[in-house]
């Protein structure tokens, strides 16, 4: 991992976005790209072998009146051909450091019950689960009648 490096992506940087497409899970578009990189408190931190795209991390800070700023850990992704070689904790490690930067009180995620090779990551970081928990989500962004 010597030649790996983390780069903090800017409102400029849509297209290092479009150039890791493939590590996600459906292709971004520059416009997406721009328009993530342009909110005020979206982070996306991109591992960068050589000049190939390993990995990324993106997070949202989150604010609420009784909780203050936390960071949400959006998404995070390896090339499977790079997995078991630190590439996500790294990243995450940089996602936890623009966190304090910014003031965050927390990182938290939702992840599937059977991704056992997020679960560990997460683990080995110091996260814990939070049991009693159950994510629900709508289709569309809205409630149906």
């Amino acid at each position: 991992m010597s030649s790996l490096r983390l780069t903090r992506l800017g409102h400029r940087d849509a297209l290092l976005v479009l150039a890791a497409g493939d590590l996600f899970g459906t292709p971004p578009t520059e416009e997406g790209a721009r328009r993530f990189l342009e909110m005020p408190g979206h982070h996306l931190v991109l591992a960068i072998e050589g000049y190939r795209p390993v990995g990324f991390v993106s997070g949202v800070e989150m604010g609420h009146p009784d909780k203050g700023t936390e960071m949400f850990v959006y998404e995070l992704a390896v090339d499977p051909a790079q997995q078991r070689r630190g590439i996500a904790s790294a990243l995450l490690r940089e996602l936890q450091a623009i966190a304090t930067e910014r003031g965050c009180s927390a990182l938290w995620t939702v992840t599937d019950t059977d991704n056992e090779a997020a679960l560990a990551t997460y683990r080995s970081l110091g996260a814990r689960d939070s049991s009693g928990k159950t994510m629900l989500e709508w289709d569309g962004g809205h409630a149906t009648r």
